[in-house]
């Protein structure tokens, strides 16, 4: 693969001003000419310059590159290139990404199953796609997988194939990876048992755990690995699988400090309407052990199902509701969460929420940023908001519909004294018209 002329390389070409050259004719020498094709020659590129580029590469580009040259073929096969990968599983009639090709993928389980380190699978809605993915994780025996993560692209199609053809699959791998730290399995059927088996293999390395919408996981099941692998350090869970017992064993003191802990709190049963508490000291007994951690919510729940929640202190770093919630359970924020960093309300109602806003600016001195979005607020009172916290304010995302002008400001003006209490400029966002 050569070419005539590359901008790149016109410095490299042009000739030393302290080396006296001969004068030309119409064609360059041959000397010149062998210099120009040794430098624009790609099959000359160090390995390590080719290796960075095949890294980028989909798998079936770096087999298609890997027979250009013995040089790339060489690159092709080196154990650094296969220690990251990414399997592409879909059914090519309703997929709309690329497929890893299945004689590449037991090529690569063949020769390069050993360097393998971290592995992740991106499979479409299909059930096979999901099927053929267990299919190469039973196949990973000799492996020493460090990073998993099983990546649905659509609706989760893992929990549409067969519960013992997922965790026989997974306990191989479980089984035979005795470093795994990182490991992503949300939306899948995983369950008690194969938990069990993580922790029997892994208990020193697991740092990351994320298993949230993991229905056949208990409370139990989640505690048996808190228990057991003292370094986890970010944990991403189910709000039905959070306990005192397990905020407990997160804050034992032979524990490694936890640094981020996600909670989705969604309806498990339809027409759900009460939810369990946390006590406010298994939440103290968190934050003392671990001071930094980043406690982040997410609420996927209907107002009438929130009664629960905010009653009491709760340690809160970001929070995020994806329907609408209540003007009262806004009015709780301010109170029960002074650690509050994010806050994100999609809508809440035909309520104006001028006086609940106001709360949390002045309780919640760590907030650093602010959604809104289906929400009415005044003018004149998402000025003083802003006015009271000031420039760590370095996020604000206000939807101009939810700006209600008053006597004070108009929608034209509310722009300036923002931008001034900011310390930089800003404009409300708007909803682009198509």
């Amino acid at each position: 693969m050569k070419r005539n002329r590359l901008p790149c390389m016109n410095e490299v070409l042009q000739p030393s001003p302290a080396v006296k050259q001969p004068k030309l004719g119409c064609c360059p020498s041959l000397s010149q000419t062998h210099m120009c094709a040794a430098l624009l020659d790609w099959g000359n590129l160090p390995h390590h310059v080719v290796l960075r580029v095949f890294q980028y590469l989909p798998l079936i580009d770096r087999a298609r590159a890997s027979s250009v040259c013995r040089r790339w073929n060489e690159v092709f096969h080196i154990p650094d290139l296969w220690r990251k990968f990414e399997f592409e599983l879909n059914q090519s009639a309703t997929s709309y990404f690329n497929s890893t090709h299945p004689d590449l993928i037991q090529q690569i389980i063949k020769k390069h199953a050993a360097h393998l380190q971290y592995v992740s699978f991106k499979v479409d809605s299909s059930t096979e796609s999901a099927e053929a993915a267990c299919d190469i994780l039973s196949q990973l025996v000799n492996c020493s997988i460090q990073t998993l993560g099983l990546i649905s692209t659509a609706k989760p199609s893992f929990m549409n194939m067969s519960k013992s053809h997922f965790v026989s699959a997974l306990t191989v791998l479980f089984v035979n990876s005795k470093s795994l730290s990182s490991i992503k399995i949300e939306d899948t059927p995983v369950d008690d048992p194969s938990l069990s088996i993580l922790v029997a293999n892994n208990s020193d390395t697991l740092r990351r755990l994320k298993m949230s919408s993991c229905p056949h996981v208990s409370s139990d099941g989640i505690l048996c690995v808190a228990d057991h692998c003292q370094g986890l350090r970010e944990l991403a869970l189910n709000y039905y699988m959070l306990s005192d017992e397990l905020l407990l064993a997160l804050s034992n003191e032979t524990h490694a400090n936890l640094e981020h802990l996600r909670i989705d709190v969604v309806s498990e049963n339809p027409g759900q309407t009460e939810f369990h508490s946390i006590k406010r000291e298994s939440w103290d007994a968190l934050t003392k052990h671990s001071p930094g951690v980043n406690v982040v919510m997410y609420f996927f729940l209907y107002e009438e199902e929130m009664e629960t929640f905010f009653k009491e202190e709760t340690p809160v770093t970001h929070l995020y509701f994806g329907r609408s919630v209540s003007k009262e359970i806004l009015g709780r924020l301010g109170l029960s969460c002074p650690r509050l960093i994010e806050l994100v309300v999609c809508a809440s109602g035909l309520q104006v929420i001028d006086n609940e806003l106001i709360c949390i600016a002045e309780h919640c001195k760590n907030l650093t940023a602010l959604g809104l979005s289906e929400c009415e607020v005044s003018c004149s009172a998402f000025i003083q908001f802003v006015r009271l916290c000031g420039r760590k304010l370095t996020h604000l995302s206000i939807m101009e519909e939810v700006l209600i002008p008053d006597d004070a400001y108009s929608l034209d003006e509310i722009h300036t004294d923002v931008s001034k209490y900011l310390g930089r400029l800003w404009f409300p966002d708007v909803m682009p018209l198509w």
